[in-house]
């Protein structure tokens, strides 16, 4: 129908006339109130995003000389951020000559990985990057769907 008929029955009936797809041939429109949509579609972004869960990522640093005392303190640690539902990053930072043995950091990380199990998986598993080893531990994740 022509776009003058169109808003002529729009005006009639108090809605808008809005044009949906205008690359159709001919424009494909649409009558409604404009107005509650733009509000209804608010709405339902709000509650999205009231319903988003955000993930914070804490962070533990250690060196491949770092001690098993020092290290209980900062496992201690992830262990209880990992409980709150964080994820945990472990980085192993390596100096000079340091770097030759990567195999230390990758046995202390596993060590770290197998202390948490019960409360954690590897979400990526130890690998170098630059001077540093990284490991992302997350919780696990329940059936009440926390």
């Amino acid at each position: 129908m022509s776009i003058n008929m169109a808003l002529g029955m729009a005006e009639e009936r108090g809605v808008d006339l809005v044009e949906v797809s205008p690359a159709a041939r001919p424009p494909v429109c649409r009558m409604m109130d404009f107005g509650k949509f733009q509000y209804e579609r608010q709405r339902r972004d709000r509650r999205a995003r009231k319903q988003q869960k955000t993930v914070e990522v804490k962070e533990i640093q250690l060196r491949p000389k770092t001690d098993m005392h020092h290290l209980g303190f900062k496992v201690r640690d992830a262990r209880r951020w990992i409980e709150k539902g964080m994820k945990v990053k472990v980085r192993v930072k390596f100096r000079g000559r340091e770097r030759e043995y990567p195999e230390i950091a990758r046995d202390r990380l596993r060590g770290i990985a197998e202390e948490l199990q019960d409360v954690a998986v590897v979400e990526l598993h130890p690998g170098m990057e630059g001077n540093n080893m990284l490991m992302v531990l997350a919780p696990i994740a329940d059936k009440s769907g926390r």
